[in-house]
């Protein structure tokens, strides 16, 4: 019997020729990333001391500081300062702060490779799935076994298969594609299992679109989300000048728990509404909700392309003087080539207010937290009651064109509505 891409990378890292659905096995870690908010300071730093332990491979490891920084009070600051400490202790190079969220900065600086078994102190570690990556977040305790030993234990999980087929229609973006998928299965329905996608959609999709997709899959309970290599995957390692040493494809007669297929053709503009992210309408349906907050931004909407198609929109536009709309480019790299190309020159002149790169509004620390009453929609991945602010909230889900679109009008709005 044949084996999917995800069974093929488990079998590798395992040492094994084959795995089947449901084997444990003790996995060799290719990558292991910590961010500041779950990384060394929780449970970590005690532990190794009372092992008397070190970690077993500096070079494999990735701390990132994205949550807290900019720190927005001295607690914050604290915990920047101490794993900027913790990282130098214990001579990991790679270590990174004020240049955005984590799982952008991983794919931007080579961390992140095809084939590779990789793990993460976010559940958003899933979005390497993009490049071929078997990668998935893991908690703090899970990590410290990780760090001393090199190795974790997991389960290999059934896999479900998610054809898209068709090119996508104006307005429509990757964020309305992984929206539809995670309303089809449900909020708990991949459960401990991987999410395969594949078609022509995505045969046609930019890598910026894929780390929106295979970012959110975790929401759908997924262990992984994934998508094969092609030229795609290719142009994308070869500019960050990473080797492809192991590629993989699912053999034909690979066996998957379930099949879904969508026709990307007939997909309109969506929105997740208040407080679940399987709570999936078409943002037309809800056209008569007023906002007080738009924003663009994080790991999962504020890539290269999804801020030039905002400000592609919003050009020579302005946005309602009910509501502030708030941009956060995923990375520095990408704040300063949005910044060279003019792009955030054009936000700006609408009205937008351009923030650093930084996890901060995302859930709700800083930097653009919202109130008691008010409502966001948010080009983010989760609508969780108070996720964002406060528990008194409203928060919607859309794709960056649609929060566009709904900042000129001031309420939820379907982007073909002013095209």
């Amino acid at each position: 019997m044949g084996m999917t891409i995800t069974q093929k990378i488990l079998a590798r890292a395992s040492g094994n020729k084959e795995v089947k659905d449901g084997d444990i096995l003790w996995v060799k870690v290719d990558q292991a990333m910590l961010d500041d908010i779950l990384g060394p300071r929780v449970e970590i730093d005690e532990k190794m001391k009372e092992l008397q332990a070190k970690v077993w491979n500096p070079d494999k490891v990735t701390i990132i500081s994205d949550h807290y920084t900019p720190p927005a009070n001295t607690k914050q600051a604290d915990i920047v300062k101490f794993t900027r400490e913790w990282a130098e202790k214990h001579n990991i190079k790679h270590y990174y702060e004020y240049i955005g969220p984590c799982h952008q900065v991983m794919v931007e600086k080579g961390r992140v490779a095809p084939g590779e078994v990789i793990v993460g102190t976010d559940s958003h570690t899933c979005a390497y799935g993009a490049l071929g990556a078997f990668s998935t977040g893991v908690g703090s305790t899970e990590m410290l076994g990780v760090l001393v030993s090199g190795e974790i234990w997991l389960k290999v999980p059934e896999t479900i298969k998610v054809l898209w087929n068709g090119i996508l229609p104006k307005g429509v973006m990757a964020k309305d594609v992984i929206l539809r998928t995670i309303g089809k299965i449900g909020h708990s329905g991949a459960t401990y299992k991987a999410i395969e996608f594949a078609g022509q959609t995505f045969e046609h999709m930019i890598m910026d679109e894929r780390l929106c997709v295979t970012n959110m899959v975790v929401e759908a309970g997924a262990k992984n989300g994934i998508i094969k290599f092609d030229s795609i995957t290719k142009e994308y390692l070869d500019s960050r000048n990473v080797a492809s040493e192991y590629i993989y494809d699912s053999d034909e007669d690979a066996l998957y728990a379930e099949k879904y297929e969508f026709d990307a053709s007939q997909l309109e503009p969506l929105c997740a509404c208040p407080h679940e992210v399987d709570n999936v309408t078409e943002i037309k349906n809800v056209s008569n909700i007023k906002i007080d907050q738009a924003y663009i931004g994080s790991c999962t909407g504020g890539r290269y392309n999804d801020l030039k198609i905002a400000a592609d929109f919003l050009r020579g536009k302005k946005i309602s003087k009910n509501i502030r709309l708030l941009i956060s480019p995923a990375s520095k790299e990408i704040w300063e080539r949005c910044a060279k190309d003019g792009i955030l020159t054009t936000l700006s002149e609408a009205g937008a207010t351009v923030l650093a790169s930084t996890c901060g509004a995302c859930l709700g620390i800083h930097s653009g937290a919202i109130g008691a009453g008010e409502t966001c929609v948010s080009s983010t991945n989760r609508n969780f009651l108070g996720r964002m602010g406060s528990e008194k909230s409203f928060i919607y889900l859309a794709s960056p064109i649609s929060v566009a679109a709904s900042a000129i009008t001031g309420r939820l709005t379907d982007p073909r509505e002013l095209m």
